[in-house]
């Protein structure tokens, strides 16, 4: 039987010139790769964020496809997308779910595992 699955991966980087401590906005802009480590071509459908500031506020996001496109990953194939998000507090996490399609209709789920995001100078 054929195995669909997709593995994501993070890259953080703070967005300085669009953050503004005063004011409580801290940017961080995130590039995903996503790529098709089954043996079935599948599409990503939708994603669901979860997104956490430092004080445990939850914010969640849901929508069709990623920076408006739905791609179609073959076996081995990859697909990455920077895009970006903006929380209250200097570190916070995002983790999150990928709604996917196989060719043949079947629905399955790619995990996005938790990554920081972390200002570095709020580490010391």
């Amino acid at each position: 039987m054929s195995k669909p699955e997709f593995t994501c991966s993070a890259v953080v980087r703070h967005q300085p010139e669009q953050s503004d401590a005063e004011a409580h906005r801290h940017a961080f802009a995130y590039t995903i790769t996503i790529r098709n480590t089954g043996d079935v071509a599948a599409q990503l459908i939708a994603r669901h964020w979860v997104i956490t500031n430092a004080t445990g506020r939850v914010e969640e996001v849901r929508g069709l496809g990623v920076i408006g496109q739905q791609p179609l990953l073959q076996p081995g194939e990859r697909f990455e997308y920077t895009s970006w998000t903006r929380i209250s507090t200097p570190q916070g996490s995002m983790r999150g779910t990928f709604f996917c399609m196989t060719e043949d209709a079947h629905p399955f789920e790619a995990p996005i595992p938790e990554f920081g995001l972390t200002i570095a100078s709020a580490l010391h």
